[in-house]
């Protein structure tokens, strides 16, 4: 099998890695050679943060260049946008519609960028947008969001539910388990 990429992208403090080290699990299990990276910027300070998972027979480097990316799972708009450019040419953006304004909108020196979905899609990049955030509090935690876009992830994949639900269970701790399961569940009834 052709090594696969997965880029996770978001801002800081969102559960990035934690989707990350859920995928690599995943995949681990599913008998694939699996490499995770992790790329921080100003994560402590609400900065980008993107992670790398490739998988395949055989994996050299986690690293993931321009034009490489089957899956972009971006937490915000934004962050898609930012991220474009390494997309393959028939690869797939999953996004939460979520906007978190970067520093130069909060000090107004610039606008959040008017209908960004609808410009993404206008590039030819096969978007899937909605909103994690309502369905990550209808599931019992705006923190969420990350199981959510897993969720509607999985949808692109033939791997089982219950592959993915014992990755959650090996990577959740138990008091959290159930919270995930909903959002899971959620985020993937969400792509049918």
């Amino acid at each position: 099998m052709e090594t696969k990429n997965i880029m996770i992208v978001g801002v800081g403090g969102q559960g990035s890695l934690l989707a990350s080290k859920l995928l690599g699990h995943l995949l681990l299990s599913q008998g694939y050679d699996v490499k995770v990276s992790e790329v921080h910027g100003m994560s402590q300070r609400g900065g980008s943060v993107v992670t790398y998972v490739r998988y395949g027979d055989r994996v050299f480097s986690p690293v993931i260049d321009r034009g490489e990316a089957d899956y972009i799972v971006s937490f915000e708009l934004l962050e898609a946008a930012r991220w474009l450019p390494w997309l393959k040419k028939d690869g797939i953006i999953v996004t939460n519609t979520q906007q978190i304004d970067p520093m130069p909108v909060i000090t107004g020196a610039m606008d959040y960028p008017a209908e960004l979905a609808e410009k993404l899609g206008a590039t030819g990049a096969r978007i899937d947008a909605f909103d994690c955030l309502s369905l990550a509090e209808q599931a019992g935690s705006v923190k969420a969001v990350n199981i959510v876009l897993l969720g509607r992830l999985s949808g692109y994949f033939d791997i089982p539910e219950e592959k993915w639900m014992a990755s959650l269970k090996a990577n959740v701790p138990p008091k959290f388990l159930e919270l995930n399961e909903r959002a899971f569940h959620m985020g993937r009834k969400a792509g049918q």
